[in-house]
């Protein structure tokens, strides 16, 4: 196993106290938001100074085993993560692999710089993902169920929205949300929404009010907040996670987890953000599915598993006391998040990830701590 020395990521909504605790080093002050664990070229994570986008690429079928090899190509087929959000992040959405492919091949056509902040394809694959609480996580995750939020909006009774309310009624979601993020008003729409669930909240929609309120303080005459608005907003217990599929609208709130993905940093933004915010390509992959977020368990044993559809990854966690032998599904990443222990003779402590490459065989854990390994659920057909 080789050990990783990984990238923070900076970003503003970031805790400023999570992820050191977590590396045991003294905090900034700043916020750090993202732990990036894996082989994404924006940020890498080092092996003795060389990345390890450079290491796979100098032993691919080594590295990654020939039916990864075969099915994804020459790179580390995911991104795992800690992310550590002390503020919202931006209503957002990740595109399938057919839209990615296609929406970055147009960009590079057109000779969009990479790293522009307009730039909504930074690579050519989906960014399907699951995030695992490591403390009480709270999110906004896919529509809610329409008939429920009609009895919301029409409790609200606000002025500005009464227009789009037959077109959520008659025509759906699709049109409601499209309309809604479009109109030439939606600084007031913003505005009369917010103000609404500040003085007369809904009861029975109590928690969305008051988040609706604090997304307004953080983001004003921002439209949205009518988008957060039509998504449910589900509190994690630590070891529950949300598995998000091509096109789920969704936005963190608060909180620390593991995070699980596809190698990709696409994002489709719709509002809740400084940064690009693109509503017609956001239109173009979002899923209106409505219905209850799916909150996953982990399977019972000494390897637990969150089971997703996702082939690209899979992640699981082991409690290891004394010695314990795992199988291989191709290249794996550990994490120690607790107590100190050896994975293939390389001492892990908390805070410290590896890269096991495919070749070496089973993983041989030794000591006692708590582990989250990430590999592939299955080669791509």
């Amino acid at each position: 196993m080789l050990l990783l020395e990984n990238t923070i990521q900076p970003y503003a909504w970031g805790s400023v106290s999570s992820i050191p605790t977590l590396l045991g080093l003294p905090a900034t002050g700043k916020p750090q938001a993202e732990l990036w664990i894996g082989a994404h070229p924006a940020a890498p994570s080092k092996v003795d100074g060389r990345s390890l986008e450079s290491v796979i690429a100098d032993a691919p079928e080594a590295c990654l085993g020939a039916q990864v090899l075969q099915g994804f190509g020459p790179r580390l087929p995911f991104l795992l993560k800690v992310l550590a959000a002390a503020r919202p992040l931006s209503l957002q959405a990740h595109p399938s692999l057919a839209r990615a492919k296609e929406g970055f091949a147009k960009e590079e056509a057109a000779h969009v710089p990479r790293d522009a902040g307009h730039r909504n394809y930074k690579d050519p694959n989906h960014k399907p993902e699951l995030i695992c609480a490591l403390t009480e996580f709270r999110a906004l995750c896919g529509f809610r169920e329409r008939a429920r939020s009609l009895e919301l909006f029409h409790e609200l009774r606000v002025p500005a929205l009464a227009p789009f309310l037959n077109q959520l009624e008659r025509d759906g979601l699709a049109a409601f949300f499209g309309a809604v993020m479009t109109a030439p008003n939606r600084a007031e729409l913003a505005t009369q929404v917010a103000e609404a669930c500040s003085s007369r909240p809904v009861a029975r929609f109590a928690a969305e009010c008051t988040n609706a309120v604090a997304l307004a303080k953080e983001y004003p005459n921002d439209v949205g907040l009518v988008g957060a608005l039509l998504l449910n907003l589900v509190t994690l217990k630590p070891g529950q996670a949300l598995a998000l599929g091509a096109g789920n609208l969704h936005a963190y709130l608060e909180g620390t987890g593991v995070e699980l993905m596809a190698s990709s940093d696409n994002v489709l933004r719709g509002g809740l953000t400084p940064k690009h915010v693109d509503v017609p390509e956001l239109l173009g992959v979002l899923d209106f599915v409505d219905g209850p977020a799916k909150i996953l368990e982990p399977s019972s044993g000494p390897e637990a598993v969150w089971l997703t559809p996702f082939p690209d990854f899979r992640l699981s966690r082991l409690q290891v006391k004394g010695e314990a032998v795992v199988e291989r599904l191709g290249p794996d990443i550990v994490l120690c998040v607790e107590g100190r222990l050896t994975v293939n003779g390389q001492l892990l402590e908390r805070g410290q990830a590896g890269f096991s490459r495919f070749d070496e065989g089973p993983l041989r854990f030794d000591g006692a701590g708590v582990v989250f390994r990430a590999t592939v659920n299955a080669p791509r057909a």
